[in-house]
């Protein structure tokens, strides 16, 4: 498999790590845009983007549209309600009617797994994952290994754990595929009712305790509870899942070593994890916000053409593979 990026952004799962590398490589440059008083570059100047969401999403739409302005591209957000979505129409018709449009690329969040890839194979406008039902949620992922890298210089064998509802979580499974691609140890850590069966055959170790987690990873990725997919049965109350496995400044302060702290959002302060915790000198979580604006940038870029030994030209103003204006 090549460097290159293909048409569509499903998952990682589907990925080398030469194309995650990528990825990561030319989101780096992209950085420095969003530190200018203009932030702005005309890389995709003429695309036309559509931001499709099925499912309300305030962080990763808002991440997406920066990223897409940023990069001079024009946008449509169309949300689920109110659309013809509600009247009967199908995800595939919604999406020819905005290819007859003459759009270049899609952004989507679905409830339903596989919907990116499904919509992907059925319009010739590159597909960019936002999210599908338990599946992935691949430019999340990216911005957490960019956030370890910034802050370990490496992701080879660094020793991360998922903590929380792995079973809910298309972050976890992301993130999972992502780290294990480049060479970073990954364990999990939850109640048995969060974590998906047979989780151990993906290569990951499963942790019972958060304590002993936290004895042995070098970071700790928080997941969200997400009480909106469950039924009843998963825990007995949001107080005794605190009680057990909520990552607070007291258990940390048992580590053998600072641990950095990451969450994908948004947070259930005060449930999987303290205030203290989220805000304290450890914590990289607003990192994480501010590289999934670059992030996002740069998977638009690649899949619009662009080359990465080019990025930097398109960071001082060139367009998709071309010199600067």
């Amino acid at each position: 498999m090549t460097a290159a990026l293909d048409k569509d952004l499903v998952g990682l799962a589907p990925l080398s790590a030469e194309q995650i590398r990528l990825i990561l490589d030319t989101a780096e440059p992209f950085k420095e845009v969003s530190e200018r008083p203009i932030k702005k570059v005309p890389a995709l100047r003429g695309k036309t983007i559509v931001n499709l969401f099925f499912e309300a999403s305030t962080r990763t739409r808002i991440s997406f549209e920066f990223a897409e302005k940023r990069l001079s591209a024009d946008t449509v957000n169309v949300a689920a309600s109110g659309s013809a979505v509600q009247k009967g129409e199908t995800l595939v018709d919604t999406a020819r009617n905005l290819e007859a449009m003459r759009i270049d690329m899609v952004v989507i969040r679905h409830p339903s797994s596989g919907a990116a890839e499904f919509l992907g194979r059925r319009i010739r406008s590159n597909v960019v994952n936002a999210g599908d039902g338990k599946h992935e949620h691949p430019t999340q992922a990216l911005l957490d290994l960019l956030t370890l890298r910034d802050k370990f210089g490496r992701i080879e064998g660094l020793k991360v754990c998922l903590v929380g509802d792995v079973l809910h979580s298309r972050v976890a499974r992301s993130d999972i595929w992502g780290l294990l691609k480049l060479g970073a140890q990954v364990a999990v850590c939850g109640p048995r009712t969060l974590l998906p069966r047979r989780i151990e055959e993906l290569g990951v170790t499963v942790f019972e305790h958060v304590a002993d987690a936290i004895q042995w990873a070098d970071a700790l990725n928080v997941l969200r509870l997400q009480l909106e997919r469950m039924e009843a049965g998963f825990i007995p109350s949001v107080r005794e899942y605190y009680r057990v496995f909520g990552v607070t400044a007291e258990r940390l302060e048992k580590a053998p070593r600072p641990l950095t702290i990451m969450h994908p959002g948004p947070m259930n302060r005060g449930v999987e994890i303290d205030s203290r915790v989220a805000d304290g000198p450890h914590s990289v979580i607003l990192d994480q916000v501010t590289n999934g604006v670059a992030v996002r940038m740069a998977v638009l870029y690649l899949l619009a053409g662009g080359k990465p030994e080019l990025a930097d030209a398109a960071k001082r103003g060139g367009g998709p593979g071309g010199p600067p204006d």
